[in-house]
């Protein structure tokens, strides 16, 4: 996949040029992406926890890779805290510090939605796993939640400019699709699972994108 170059004119959000306080990955040309669902997983993986390992380098931290990266089907997935997994989902465990997705769901949106899809759910994810390893704390779920998009869009943007992503005609459309079909249907910010509405997911999305992660 490819990855988006500016979301500027499709968002109505005040952002910086593409190019701000972006790291970035060291590659030597762009991944070759869009080629299957498979390599796309593997390289959202592999590239996410680069870009993020580079980040806490440049800031004297250590980064530390989440312990696994599980497919599951439906039901039948890894327990987080003593709950259960449940399908047609993704999620970071902080106990355990793993990331698992239900690759059914995940391949039903690849197949439907693009493969952007996966450089949202991924990259979010291991937002996730960055805001436990800096203990991050949030009064609101959702505004851990749409930290976590402004990660995802902050470690894509960084991964295109640096030359490992190669972005493609459509891919913002796909992007902005795959977001606005992850928002909850109401602005109510007290509830326990609430992640922002698909304006504001896409909104937050894309100031990470133009302005970097350290923005977010």
């Amino acid at each position: 996949m490819k990855a988006f170059r500016c979301l500027l004119l499709l968002l109505m959000v005040t952002v910086a040029a593409c190019g701000s306080d972006r790291a970035g990955t060291g590659a030597a040309g762009p991944a070759p992406l869009g080629q299957t669902f498979e390599s796309d997983i593997r390289l959202a993986k592999e590239l996410s926890e680069a870009y993020w390992r580079q980040v806490f380098s440049a800031d004297g931290l250590a980064y530390r890779p989440v312990t696994a990266f599980t497919a599951y089907r439906g039901e039948d997935g890894p327990g987080c805290g003593g709950r259960p997994s449940v399908p047609n989902n993704a999620f970071y465990c902080a106990d355990g510090h793993f990331i698992a997705y239900d690759e059914s769901w995940m391949r039903k949106l690849y197949d439907e939605m693009g493969d952007g899809s996966v450089y949202v759910i991924i990259p979010h994810e291991f937002g996730h796993a960055v805001q436990a390893q800096l203990n991050s704390g949030f009064r609101l779920n959702v505004e851990r939640e749409l930290q976590a998009d402004c990660y995802a869009g902050g470690t894509l943007g960084a991964l295109v400019e640096g030359g490992s992503l190669e972005a493609e005609p459509g891919d913002k459309d796909e992007l902005l699709l795959n977001l606005a079909a992850a928002g909850d249907p109401t602005d109510d910010w007290l509830r326990p699972d609430a992640h922002g509405t698909a304006e504001q997911r896409q909104a937050l999305f894309a100031k990470g994108y133009n302005e970097g992660t350290a923005a977010c």
